[in-house]
């Protein structure tokens, strides 16, 4: 049978997805990418700390990882929000257990239609999440309705290694290997295909430098890490 397309209902296909994997879904988070994804957030963390940022919102938080990073800017407010309430949950649990409950609010939502007043945070953060909107445009466009103005939005996401022979090395980890360790540790028969299937079909640099230009941000700029692994890009709202 030939895998569903990535954009045929893929909203409810990454809900059911995450739902899925969501136990072993650190796990496997920290193992394939051999811990480096730690010190991504970690750079996510110090691009927004410029701003001291208040109010931060974790935009598709999953188990909140990032969210738990963030909270070591001391903001007065960080709300996470994601569509697999079992990503949630877990998030819920790591955040209870490390004290953080006060600061760190974890809630089910959409990124597409964001449950907040215009112009609420001074920041917004999204990690490996905006390749699964549905709707990019409509999910970047939410992003900067609800970030006030002179705000900052970070977007990490994965990307594709250009540079001759890591290149090749990588695709082939990426497309064989990281899938089958995957498959075989969640039990999960698409998850870890979805993965390079939809990094593969998303639009990076300047391509989705446009797609947030069209969404309102200026100031973008974008930095990529791990020689190309990952990028990271910055956005700001007039």
């Amino acid at each position: 049978m030939s895998q569903k397309p990535i954009t045929e209902g893929k909203k409810v296909r990454v809900e059911a997805m995450f739902n899925d994997i969501a136990p072993k879904y650190d796990f496997l988070n920290h193992f394939l990418s051999m811990g480096i994804d730690i010190q991504w957030r970690k750079k996510v963390k110090k691009l927004i700390a410029q701003l001291q940022p208040k109010s931060i919102l974790d935009v598709a938080t999953g188990t909140a990882d990032l969210a738990i990073e963030l909270s070591k800017l001391n903001p007065e407010k960080i709300i996470g929000v994601d569509i697999a309430s079992n990503m949630l949950d877990i998030g819920k649990k790591k955040v209870k257990t490390k004290k953080l409950d006060n600061v760190i609010e974890l809630q089910l939502g959409d990124s597409e239609n964001l449950a907040f007043e215009d112009n609420s945070f001074d920041a917004v953060t999204v990690a490996f999440g905006v390749r699964n909107f549905e709707n990019l445009q409509k999910g970047l466009s939410e992003m900067n309705r609800v970030l006030k103005p002179g705000g900052i939005t970070a977007i990490l996401e994965f990307s594709k290694p250009k540079t001759f022979p890591f290149k090749q090395v990588y695709n082939f980890y990426f497309s064989y290997i990281l899938p089958g360790f995957g498959k075989l540790v969640s039990k999960s028969k698409e998850a870890y295909t979805y993965l390079p299937e939809s990094v593969s079909s998303f639009p990076e640099d300047v391509a989705f430098i446009k797609e947030l230009k069209n969404a309102g941000f200026i100031d973008i700029s974008q930095k990529r890490l791990t020689m190309g692994i990952a990028t990271l890009y910055k956005a700001c709202k007039k």
